[in-house]
């Protein structure tokens, strides 16, 4: 296969350090199936056993899965009272929290505080840092990803997820769910196209197109051996989030025989962040 044709696919699990159940099934989908990759939540329950996991595995590329949403922060909620509540957590609401990041310029400088905190402790970990996304993609909001541009060279920022997925494949391998498909294709498409010149100007590295994102926590063995035949040439990503409890049939796709068998005679190349 000539290298204009050949079809590479990071597989990245989001939620690594969550819990244990989820740690294990990344774990074992990088020895026992597909996985190239892991996103790192830094503040969370499985924090320090996932670090270790990843120090015993070092063949699995470990990002930062950025954390100002769904979660705990890294900084005392004194230090970013704007953001989190007295417990540390931020808000579960994702529309509200967009907006008051959006409109409330006063905690740009709360936001960048916590982004570099969580920065720090990734690198705290002496993992290499093999990419950037957000929990909820909350990466590519528009006063977030400003100041991951500007920071970019002092994170070391070199790879990042640019998140936007195909909704006429999504179309052809898999049903329902139609407003939630169709209002995160247009609205991923429309922050991944405002994203892409500043990422170019940084010479930050990203996959083309990522998939799973139309999927909603349903990307499942008969997903996945639908997409694999339909994965474009270049550099896709396919993002998941397995666990051994609330979302197994997610860590199944990843280690099924079926799946493996289809990777191979494909002829598709895994990869890492790294080797793009």
């Amino acid at each position: 296969m000539a290298n204009l044709e050949r079809r590479r696919l990071i597989v990245n699990a989001d939620d690594f350090g969550l819990s244990h159940p989820v740690n294990e099934a990344v774990v074992r989908a990088h020895r026992e199936g597909i996985l190239t990759t892991a996103s790192l939540m830094v503040n969370e329950a499985g924090f320090e056993e996932a670090v270790k996991l990843a120090g015993e595995n070092p063949g699995l590329g470990v990002g930062l899965h950025l954390t100002l949403l769904h979660g705990h922060s890294a900084l005392a909620a004194e230090k970013i009272p704007g953001l989190v509540n007295s417990s540390g957590e931020f808000s579960d609401n994702p529309a509200g929290v967009g907006m008051k990041y959006f409109f409330k310029r006063s905690l740009r400088g709360q936001l960048r505080a916590e982004i570099h905190a969580q920065f720090e402790k990734f690198h705290g970990t002496g993992l290499p840092l093999d990419h950037v996304n957000g929990h909820l993609h909350l990466h590519l909001h528009p006063a977030i990803f400003s100041i991951l541009m500007e920071d970019a060279d002092h994170l070391g920022i070199r790879r990042m997820r640019l998140t936007r997925d195909c909704l006429s494949r999504s179309r052809r391998m898999s049903e329902g769910h139609w407003l939630y498909r169709v209002s995160h294709a247009a609205i991923f498409e429309a922050l991944s196209s405002r994203a892409r010149r500043p990422l170019a100007r940084k010479q930050i590295k990203h996959a083309q197109i990522t998939f799973g994102l139309l999927q909603d926590s349903r990307v499942d063995e008969d997903y996945v051996l639908k997409l694999l035949p339909e994965l474009p040439p270049g550099d896709s990503e396919l993002y998941s989030h397995p666990s051994l409890d609330k979302f197994k049939h997610e860590f199944d796709a990843l280690v099924g025989p079926r799946v493996k068998r289809l990777v191979n005679h494909l002829g598709i190349e895994l990869i890492r962040y790294q080797d793009l």
